[in-house]
């Protein structure tokens, strides 16, 4: 499918063996598609306040959420790695697309109680715009096409429900969207290995940036001790987790290992290691942030047990993802974080205690593990 004239010149995509970068519009982009990350650490926040059973709700209906915004945001890391936003066309429905995105974020927290209609409109536009872009690139994305379209027609179902149809109806979407790639397959996509290790990069500082935004909203305006003291914990928090992901360089090995890869096993290590395992990561840095915010209200408190369950399942999902994402691409599995992610919920005895004593033994479990990775790095037998 071509479309005619002077549009469909201004959105070829760019040849394979072109060099491409991330660009200042994506990381524009991020930063919306992060503010429905937002949304979804205050609708899990929201769940704490609730009767016993509204902190799973809260945590169900986050999931959800997140399945189907996941799926069409790296979609949009895909298209702009085959199609990059380098003149005023694609801009423009690059633009349109972030239009979508913000429309769906401002209406997650009534999405399950009235505004599944806007959201389900939001993910329309941002389905349109991506398949308008992406059919440019390539005729495999026509597979891709009517799944897109019947998870967004789901979503709409949905809004005419509440209860337990209309959690359903989002996880046969989830549930579509996330198998389509078997059903697809991954023949036809030539992608940038530089370019996609930076944009998910970027999108993870985006995130942990996210999570430091928790500490002042969490913080409410005090400045006694206790709070500053939480603060920063949750800041150190933060920085393991960077240190974690970022610490070793591991960029620059993940770009050779995709490199290495004839181009369909590329892909398939892209869908392993960019989509899947990159979801318990983010997933993980929602719940930190949730319970870190919940935190700095009352540090010296006990954490009730919805928020100190919140905040060691965050850990443990993030170093989950971490290791999932070394092992698809065959990186040091660096088995201490496998030991964090198995210990970290551990804490939850210290949460109810007190939030401060929970932060820090997470921040010092975070903290040992790197330390002990770097020493065993530079020994001599290694």
């Amino acid at each position: 499918m071509r479309l005619p004239g002077w549009f469909a010149e201004h959105i070829q995509p760019t040849p394979a063996e072109n060099a491409l970068r991330v660009s200042t519009l994506e990381l524009f982009f991020d930063l919306v598609f992060v503010f429905t990350i937002t949304q979804l650490t205050t609708l899990l926040v929201d769940g704490f306040a609730g009767d016993a059973a509204a902190p799973a709700a809260g945590a169900l209906r986050v999931l959800l959420v997140f399945g189907v915004i996941w799926w069409m945001y790296s979609g949009y890391a895909w298209l702009t790695n085959t199609v990059p936003p380098a003149r005023p066309a694609r801009r423009v429905l690059i633009l349109l697309g972030m239009a979508g995105f913000l429309i769906m974020a401002l209406a997650i927290p009534t999405a399950f109680d009235g505004g599944g209609i806007a959201f389900a409109f939001g993910y329309l536009i941002i389905v349109l715009v991506h398949a308008g872009l992406f059919l440019q690139a390539t005729a495999s994305f026509v597979r891709v096409l009517p799944f897109n379209l019947v998870g967004t027609a789901l979503l709409f179902t949905a809004a005419f429900f509440d209860g337990t149809v209309a959690h359903l109806l989002w996880g046969a979407a989830v549930i579509l969207l996330w198998v389509s790639p078997y059903f697809i397959g991954q023949k036809g996509f030539t992608l940038h290995p530089a370019h996609m290790v930076e944009r998910h990069g970027l999108l993870v500082i985006v995130a942990l940036g996210e999570s430091v935004v928790a500490i002042g909203l969490g913080a409410h305006g005090s400045a006694g001790p206790a709070v500053l003291i939480a603060a920063v914990l949750g800041l150190a928090l933060a920085s393991c987790l960077w240190w974690a992901y970022f610490g070793g360089d591991d960029e620059v090995a993940a770009e050779h290992a995709l490199m290495r890869a004839e181009v369909v096993s590329r892909t398939r290590l892209i869908l392993g290691a960019y989509f899947y395992a990159h979801i318990p990561l983010l997933v993980g840095i929602v719940a930190i942030a949730a319970g870190v915010k919940t935190a700095l209200s009352h540090p010296l408190d006990p954490f009730h047990l919805a928020p100190a369950v919140t905040m060691a399942a965050g850990v443990t999902l993030f170093m989950a993802g971490d290791a999932l994402y070394r092992r698809v691409l065959a990186m040091p599995a660096l088995r201490l974080r496998t030991m964090a992610a198995v210990a970290a919920p551990l804490t939850i005895l210290l949460g109810l205690v007190s939030a401060l004593a929970q932060l820090a033994a997470l921040v010092a479990l975070l903290g040992t593990v790197l330390v002990a990775e770097r020493a065993r790095q530079l020994s001599p037998r290694q």
